[in-house]
C-alpha cells in the first residue's frame, strides 16, 4: 500500500510538472493600451490617443497590434484571447476596434493611469487566475512593425528563454543615433544572438547617443517584454511588494462587466505608478535580483512612432523624400510630411523637413527636427484650457459619435451618428433645448412620456428640462442634425437618468 501511495504521489508530481510545462508552452499576447500619445498631436489627443487612429495604415495601431501574433509558427501555441489593458475613457472604442478585427479579447480597464508595470501586473494576475502560468508577450499598442515573420522569430527565441525563468526584452540594433529612445547595454553573449542585459540607459543627449551607436554594444529598448506570468509576479513581489499587493487587491475586489474586467477603483488608487523598466528591469541581474534579464535582437522594421518625424521615417516616400496622406500637393518640396484629415487641400511649396497636419479643428506646422517638442506645445495648449488638447471636434461615444460642426453665442450645431441597435442615455438638460432633424435612417425618440418614430426629413423639439432619449432601432446608421440653443451648452449639462453602458 505504501509503494502504491508513493507511486501515485510521484505520478501526481509528474503530472503537475507536465501540466506546468504544457502551460508554459502557451503564449498569451498582452496589449498595453493606456498611453496618451501627445507627441502626435493634433491627430492624437487625450480622449482619442494614437493607438486608436490609423497613423501608418487603414487599421488603427491597436488593431495592428492585436492581430500581430496571427500566423505565429513557433513551438508555442498562441492564445486566441489576448489580454488588453486600457483606460476607462477608451474602453468602448477599444472594445469596438477589437471586435471589428474578429478578436475575442479580455479587456482590463484601469480606473486610473499607473504606467506599464501595474498594467502588466494586472495582466499576469488575470492569466494566473485562469491557472495559466503562460508566457506573456507584452506589447505597446502604439508601435509599428513591418516585418511580422522577423518579429515572430525573435519572440520564439525570447519565449525559449522566458520558459526557463528569465525576463526577456526585445532590443533593436540602432540604425542611427536617436535621442527619443531608451537604450539597453548588452552583456555576455548567449545562443541565437541573445545577450544578458547589462543595464538600461535613459534617453541620451545627441552626443552620447552617437557614442552608443558607435560602440555597437547598445540597442534601442523596444518596450516589448516576454516573461512567464509567475516569474513576473515573483520578481515584482521581491522588488516592489507594495505594487504587487495593491494590484492583487484591486483585481480581487474588482468585478466583471460584460467584456470588461474592472479592478476596484479604491484599491487601484493605492497602486504606485511606475514603468516596467524602472520597477523591475533596471534591477534584474544584480546580486539581489530574483532572476536574470535577457535581450533578444529585433530587426523587423520596428518604430515606436513617438513623433511625426518617426512617422515620416516609417512611411513610403516619393522621389523627393516626401510623404502625403489625404488631399496633399507638393511643389518643389523635399523631405516633408503633410496630412489632411479634415478633407481640405494641403499644398506645400518649397518646404524642406517640414511637418504639416491639418485636422477639423487644428493645424500643426513644425520642423521635423523639432518634432519631439510637440509634447511641450500640448502642455501649453492645456494651460490655456483649450479643448483641442483633450478632444477632437468629432467625439466618439459607445453608441457612435457626434461632430460639433458649428457654434456661436447661445447655439451649437452637431451631427450625431448612432450605430444600429445603439441608444443614448435617458437624460435631461437644465440650460438648453434641442431640435432634432433626421437626415438618414430611423430614430426612436423618447420625449417625456411620449415614444415615437422619426423617419428621414422629419424632426422634433426637446424643451429644456424634459427627459429624452435617442435610439437607432434600424439596420443602418442613424444620422441626425441637432441644433442646441440656450444659455449654457457645455457637455456637463447632461443629467443621465438611465444608461445601458454603465456611465454615471
Amino acid at each position: 500500500m505504501e509503494n502504491a501511495t508513493s507511486s501515485a504521489h510521484s505520478m501526481s508530481i509528474a503530472d503537475a510538472s507536465a501540466r506546468k510545462m504544457q502551460s508554459c508552452r502557451r503564449i498569451v499576447p498582452v496589449i498595453l493600451a493606456g498611453g496618451s500619445g501627445t507627441r502626435l498631436w493634433p491627430m492624437s489627443r487625450e480622449q482619442f490617443p494614437k493607438q486608436l487612429i490609423g497613423v501608418v495604415g487603414r487599421d488603427s495601431l491597436l488593431q495592428a497590434t492585436v492581430t500581430r501574433m496571427e500566423g505565429f509558427a513557433g513551438d508555442f501555441a498562441v492564445d486566441t484571447q489576448p489580454i488588453i489593458v486600457c483606460g476607462e475613457e477608451h474602453r468602448f472604442t477599444t472594445e469596438e476596434q477589437v471586435r471589428v478585427c474578429g478578436v475575442d479579447a479580455r479587456i482590463i480597464v484601469e480606473p486610473a493611469r499607473r504606467d506599464t508595470a501595474p498594467a502588466l501586473t494586472l495582466a499576469a494576475l488575470a492569466a494566473i487566475a485562469r491557472d495559466e502560468d503562460a508566457i506573456l508577450v507584452a506589447m505597446p499598442s502604439d508601435h509599428s512593425i513591418s516585418d511580422l515573420p522577423a518579429l515572430h522569430g525573435a519572440i520564439s527565441i525570447a519565449a525559449d528563454y522566458a520558459e526557463r525563468g528569465m525576463i526577456v526584452t526585445l532590443g533593436v540594433p540602432p540604425t542611427r543615433p536617436d535621442t527619443g529612445f531608451g537604450y539597453i547595454r548588452i552583456g555576455a553573449a548567449l545562443d541565437h544572438g541573445a545577450h544578458l542585459i547589462d543595464r538600461f540607459v535613459e534617453k541620451p543627449a545627441a552626443e552620447l547617443a552617437a557614442q552608443y551607436v558607435a560602440a555597437q554594444s547598445y540597442w534601442w529598448n523596444s518596450g516589448i517584454f516576454v516573461v512567464r506570468a509567475s516569474v513576473w509576479l515573483d520578481a515584482l513581489l521581491h522588488l516592489n511588494g507594495e505594487m504587487h499587493a495593491t494590484c492583487t487587491a484591486a483585481l480581487k475586489d474588482g468585478k466583471a462587466d460584460g467584456h470588461f474586467i474592472r479592478p476596484c477603483p479604491h484599491q487601484f488608487g493605492r497602486v504606485p505608478s511606475d514603468s516596467i523598466d524602472y520597477a523591475v528591469m533596471e534591477h534584474i541581474g544584480g546580486a539581489d535580483s530574483p532572476c536574470k534579464g535577457v535581450v533578444v535582437p529585433l530587426s523587423a522594421g520596428w518604430s515606436d512612432l513617438g513623433s511625426w518625424d518617426a512617422v515620416w521615417e516609417a512611411m513610403e516616400k516619393d522621389g523627393f523624400g516626401n510623404v502625403a496622406s489625404g488631399r496633399v500637393v507638393f511643389e518643389g518640396a523635399t523631405s516633408s510630411y503633410a496630412r489632411s484629415e479634415g478633407g481640405r487641400l494641403v499644398a506645400c511649396v518649397g518646404t524642406t523637413d517640414v511637418v504639416v497636419i491639418d485636422t477639423d479643428d487644428a493645424v500643426l506646422v513644425a520642423d521635423r527636427s523639432h518634432a519631439q517638442n510637440i509634447k511641450q506645445l500640448v502642455a501649453r495648449i492645456r494651460e490655456q484650457h483649450a479643448p483641442e488638447a483633450e478632444t477632437h471636434r468629432k467625439v466618439r461615444r459607445p453608441w457612435g459619435f457626434y461632430d460639433s460642426i458649428e457654434h456661436g453665442e447661445r447655439f451649437q450645431v452637431k451631427r450625431i451618428v448612432v450605430t444600429p441597435g445603439a441608444r443614448l442615455s435617458l437624460q435631461m438638460h437644465h440650460h438648453r433645448a434641442e431640435h432634432w432633424v433626421v437626415v438618414r435612417g430611423t430614430a426612436l425618440v423618447t420625449r417625456g412620456d411620449d415614444l415615437f418614430l422619426l423617419s428621414e426629413n422629419e424632426s422634433t423639439y426637446i424643451p429644456i428640462g424634459v427627459r429624452h432619449r435617442l435610439e437607432n432601432p434600424g439596420k443602418v446608421q442613424l444620422e441626425i442634425i441637432e441644433v442646441q440653443s440656450g444659455s449654457y451648452l457645455g457637455e456637463d449639462d447632461i443629467v443621465r437618468l438611465d444608461d445601458c453602458y454603465g456611465r454615471i
